[in-house]
């Protein structure tokens, strides 16, 4: 991987662009790691860069970015797209490469581009001792926290991803192997205990906006720790953190963050509510990664690059817009209770909601339910909302933000991992999804698992808390044999349990990578 590495590198030195909002809209700044860390203010601009490398790596490459692959891996989502498309959304979905031999590199730009945010990291975490911060210590470790959660929020959707991975702390242009997975936990977990000890312990309110905050970490933990020590079938994550530990997070979270749910689950999103969408940054959101509008094809890559694929097949109608078609299993749509607000906000029923849709005939694995918390939109008179804020294009310009954590997820964790009020905090989520018609059942882990499908569908969850509950477990609720309509005729559609078992659930590492690596590297099992 050394020839590999050396172009991450090279483009990962830090020509740092605007990122985002707030705080992260800073001037272009350049130089090099030789140069630049000298005082605080390079280490703030070095700083936007950390988010700005996320910001491209978790969601502005487009296509199988990865809150699009975690949908297309769970059984919310089938692959979908153009009938005369490629198969590479469909052999994810299958987790079978077969179905598109052609597309051994199909997660090579998120490869790249996780190892450029991580450089970018790594330097700024590495150089802090040498810059001169007078009487700004606390900005110091301010900084070291917002780079460190960066990095383990980077190598967690990575671990995830690919399982087998090198694990890069600092710049090289070494040939790197892979590392055991438990050494990446490890650093992921230290990372962000770090961050959780030491960021300002003000209520998100006070925090700009698009920064990471004490509470973010707090909350990542847990996800950490449930996410490992169940696919792993570990006691505790790492010996960094136990139940104990990340449960007491959650609680401090709980008491003292400031946040709070949204009264109407429909304004946490801008297609479900339009008009009445609650903000990007309402009292739910605990962590998102932010875009805007100003995409180009020049190199910007601020915009939510992933959206578009979502959309309704080449077809809009207020206030959806159109897209590439990933479409919706029904499953999950008959999953909801009629009386579940959620499931009206969450999904796009062309039957249900009587859209004329006519494009099936051009439509691969229809099924007539599409994603509706992360739609492309369009205006009354049918121009995307990125023409009416000045945005280049709709593929390039969607500015909807991805929240990555929201606070139901804080309180139907701390639920699920014992808190004394689990009851009360399962009880606070559900009952805005009923309203008038809750009643209450018990907060098991069989419920609460179920109530997590249907709270955080289409946000990049499911699939992992499938996983955490056993491959075999996980292969069984993701097989499918079922008939979709490709290209307007009944096909019939088949994920095998075998495959789940057989890749355990992990991705195909772009075999270039493998190749530029010289072998070092070595492909997951079952692809």
């Amino acid at each position: 991987m050394k020839n590999s590495l050396k172009y991450i590198l090279i483009l990962g030195i830090l020509a740092l662009g605007a990122c985002s909002k707030d705080f992260l809209d800073v001037e272009p700044q350049e130089g090099t790691d030789e140069n630049f860390y000298d005082n605080p203010t390079s280490a703030s601009y070095a700083l936007v860069g950390c988010y700005d490398g996320m910001q491209i790596a978790s969601g502005g490459i487009g296509g199988l970015s990865f809150p699009v692959a975690s949908e297309v891996l769970s059984d919310n989502c089938f692959g979908g797209t153009g009938n005369s498309d490629g198969y590479g959304f469909q052999a994810v979905d299958e987790f079978d490469i077969s179905r598109s031999p052609a597309d051994a590199n199909l997660y090579e730009n998120n490869w790249i581009q996780y190892y450029r945010a991580l450089y970018r990291c790594n330097v700024l975490i590495q150089k802090m001792a040498g810059i001169d911060w007078g009487d700004d210590a606390d900005i110091k470790i301010q900084y070291e926290s917002e780079a460190r959660f960066i990095r383990a929020h980077l190598y967690f959707e990575m671990v995830r991803l690919w399982g087998h991975i090198p694990l890069i702390i600092e710049p090289t242009t070494e040939n790197v192997p892979q590392a055991a997975p438990d050494e990446v936990y490890k650093l992921i977990a230290e990372d962000l205990v770090f961050a959780a000890e030491n960021l300002p312990a003000e209520p998100y309110t006070e925090v700009e906006s698009g920064r990471v905050t004490k509470w973010a970490a707090e909350a990542m933990i847990a996800r950490v720790f449930l996410y490992y020590t169940g696919y792993y079938s570990a006691s505790d994550l790492v010996g960094v953190v136990n139940k104990t530990q990340a449960l007491a997070y959650l609680e401090d979270v709980i008491a003292n963050s400031g946040h709070s749910l949204v009264d109407d689950f429909a304004k946490l999103w801008p297609a479900a509510s339009v008009e009445d969408y609650a903000g990007e940054d309402n009292p739910e959101v605990v962590f998102s990664v932010k875009h805007t509008y100003t995409s180009d094809y020049d190199g910007n890559t601020d915009g939510n690059h992933w959206m578009v694929m979502f959309g309704m097949r080449d077809y809009d109608h207020y206030p959806y817009g159109r897209g590439w078609g990933i479409t919706v299993n029904p499953k999950l749509w008959n999953a909801y209770n009629e009386n579940d607000i959620r499931r009206e906000a969450s999904v796009i029923a062309i039957d249900e909601e009587e859209i004329p849709y006519d494009k099936q005939d051009g439509h691969r694995e229809y099924t007539g339910y599409y994603n509706k918390k992360y739609s492309p939109m369009i205006d009354e008179d049918g121009n995307s909302v990125t023409d009416e804020v000045g945005g280049e294009n709709f593929q390039i310009g969607q500015f909807q933000d991805y929240f990555v954590m929201r606070y139901a997820d804080v309180l139907l964790m701390a639920a699920e991992l014992g808190s004394s009020n689990a009851q009360a905090y399962f009880n606070q989520v559900r009952q805005r999804a009923y309203q008038e018609n809750f009643t209450a059942i018990p907060a098991n882990q069989q419920n609460i698992l179920k109530e997590r499908q249907l709270e955080f569908a289409f946000e990049g969850i499911r699939y992992w808390d499938l996983l955490r509950q056993g491959i075999s477990t996980a292969a069984a609720e993701l097989a499918e044999n079922t008939s979709l309509l490709n290209g307007g005729v009944a096909t019939n559609k088949v994920i095998s349990a075998q495959n789940v078992e057989s890749t355990g659930g992990l991705q195909q590492i772009p075999n270039n990578q493998i190749t530029l690596s010289n072998g070092v590297l070595q492909q997951n099992t079952g692809w």
